[in-house]
């Protein structure tokens, strides 16, 4: 086991009207800190999802472990092979190694704070993502950073079953 000292001596304030805005609804994204403003503590981002809207499809971190924090609405998160639905409150912390996927509960929407420690520079892999959503670049490209921002795809039977 190893530990990760955090390298930075300030305060961190980002306030919601300087955070920058990915995608649009039913997916948003807002992008809160990064890896490298917390001295590689943790990345952190606010998800909001409407009307049962995808967030992630299963993947996994093999160096960081994911926190959800439900802000409001109901969640349904995979953890292993472990369908988990959590609502306003609750949180679900999945470890390194294991697969998750997260999503509105169908016909739900939800907000969530996500937390990834130790920190992975994560921002431009949301950019990533938004250039794909806009057919900017393919899909696959994203198996050519999966070590890059340590996220890597896989199926999960589970979560097809439950997400149709």
């Amino acid at each position: 086991m190893s530990l990760i000292v955090p390298d930075f001596d300030e305060c961190v304030v980002v306030r919601s009207a300087d955070a920058e805005v990915i995608g649009r609804a039913p997916t948003t994204i807002r992008l809160l800190a990064d890896s490298s403003s917390t001295g590689g503590a943790l990345s952190t981002q606010r998800v909001s999802l409407t009307n049962g809207a995808d967030g992630a499809r299963p993947h996994h971190h093999s160096r960081s472990a994911e926190l959800f924090y439900v802000l409001d609405g109901t969640a349904q998160l995979l953890s292993g092979e472990q369908l988990v639905t959590a609502e306003r409150g609750d949180l679900v912390i999945v470890p390194p190694g294991l697969a998750h996927a997260f999503a509105a509960a169908p016909g739900e929407d939800a907000d969530i704070l996500i937390v990834i420690t130790p920190g992975v520079e994560r921002f431009e892999y949301f950019r990533h993502l938004e250039r794909i959503a806009y057919g900017k670049v393919p899909p696959e490209s994203l198996l050519e950073v999966q070590e890059l921002y340590d996220t890597y795809f896989l199926d999960s039977a589970t979560w097809s079953g439950a997400r149709g």
